[in-house]
């Protein structure tokens, strides 16, 4: 499959497979990046739009921009919904540069490994207010009792999981984690903040987050989308209450911003 499609199969199960960005969260990092209504939000990679959406409240406009046409559109249809004013493109991180305008922040959401990080980071240098951030969005699963199922439902996606160079190439040695860029770009003054949520959710939702998945997208599955299916199911009733599974998820958020040194100090006034 090439690469820009990987996702073209998954964007049905993608909004209700995938964990949702704790609204704690959302709200804690515009206080801490002070956004107001005369800001621009730039949302890099923004899937069906999730993190767009949800600080579109907090901004002036956004502009949400990802390589896949049915990601937009799902997108564009949920905006339509929620009555947010965004600006939809579609592009990659690769065609980033003065044509988009300046920015008071630019959103990434499980979509930054991706890219080439250091090489987008050097665009958005040029592209990013002085004391503006790139901030990278994030999920974990706490290793807690709520969580005991995720061992076995990792292992079986695993199973069905087909080889992708991609994946394969960020998992080897000099595949550096985010941070690491991140130390070693313009954005290098790094804080990281997390909103912790125990939440419960119908079993068929696990289904989707698989098939939400490149590596087990639909179309990689093939004729074998029901089979792995009806297995998510099988493990995930084994651990619900009814049919509601429980899980305890971290939503996380790495702030990163230029040292102060690098923002230019607005000139004291003249007595």
């Amino acid at each position: 499959m090439a690469a820009e499609r990987r996702f073209a199969s998954t964007v049905a199960h993608y909004l209700p497979g995938r964990p949702p960005y704790a609204p704690a969260l959302i709200a804690r990092v515009a206080q801490l990046c002070s956004l107001t209504g005369r800001h621009r939000i730039l949302d890099l990679g923004c899937g069906p739009g999730q993190l767009a959406i949800a600080f579109a409240p907090y901004a002036g406009s956004v502009v949400a921009i990802d390589p896949e046409p049915e990601m937009l559109r799902a997108a564009s249809a949920l905006a339509c919904e929620c009555a947010s004013r965004i600006e939809f493109r579609e592009a990659s991180s690769e065609e980033l540069g003065p044509v988009f305008g300046m920015f008071r922040m630019v959103l990434v959401g499980r979509a930054f490994h991706w890219m080439d990080r250091a090489e987008t980071l050097r665009r958005l240098d040029d592209m990013i207010e002085r004391d503006g951030a790139v901030v990278l969005f994030g999920d974990e699963h706490l290793e807690v009792p709520d969580n005991r199922w995720q061992g076995e439902y990792r292992a079986l996606l695993d199973v069905y999981a087909q080889a992708d160079a991609d994946c394969e190439r960020r998992s080897v040695a000099g595949h550096f984690t985010h941070e690491a860029v991140l130390l070693d770009s313009a954005f290098h003054q790094l804080e990281r903040i997390g909103i912790v949520e125990r939440r419960r959710f119908p079993v068929e939702r696990l289904v989707d987050r698989a098939l939400s998945m490149s590596r087990t997208s639909p179309a990689r599955l093939g004729l074998r989308v029901d089979e792995l299916a009806a297995r998510v199911r099988e493990l995930a009733l084994r651990y619900a209450d009814g049919d509601l599974v429980t899980e305890v998820v971290e939503s996380t958020a790495l702030i990163a911003k230029r040292s102060p040194t690098q923002i230019p100090l607005e000139p004291s006034p003249k007595s």
